[in-house]
């Protein structure tokens, strides 16, 4: 598998300084500041696209899982909230909220349970943040 890759430049000191971010595909690039990490200010910031990756892999995990048990999902849609705080020990994603939403027809709600729990354990990227508290409030439409 080929290695995936991203740049960031940061240019002048945290507060008074900003930023670049960008996926070498070329599909995403945008400004980031201490603003849009610590307030509220526009562009990104790397919670925001830990967020995003989370959510997309989720997403492809649980479809995969439902698939290979012979299900057709025909839908799922996923929201990470990400939560970043300024801790004891400094700045720290503190937690991550997966919500789903999917249509699996003929799927038993308890089976759809069951293969979203192992979706999120399983799943890339959720492995990657092992070591950060993450929840999953999956709603079978």
């Amino acid at each position: 598998m080929p290695t995936k890759k991203a740049l960031a430049q940061w240019n002048g000191d945290l507060k008074n300084g900003n930023g670049t971010m960008e996926l070498d595909s070329g599909s995403y690039k945008g400004k980031y500041s201490f603003a849009s990490r610590f307030e509220d200010g526009d562009g990104t910031n790397p919670e925001e696209l830990i967020g995003a990756a989370h959510a997309g892999c989720f997403s492809m995990a649980l479809s995969n899982e439902l698939a290979e048990a012979g299900y057709n999902p025909k839908s799922v849609k996923t929201r990470a909230e990400v939560t970043f705080e300024v801790t004891d020990d400094g700045p720290a994603i503190t937690g991550i909220k997966l919500i789903c939403e999917a249509n699996v027809p003929t799927i038993s709600e308890d089976d759809f349970k069951k293969f979203s729990e192992g979706a999120k354990n399983h799943c890339p990227v959720s492995k990657a943040l092992a070591g950060t508290d993450i929840s999953l409030e999956a709603t079978l439409l």
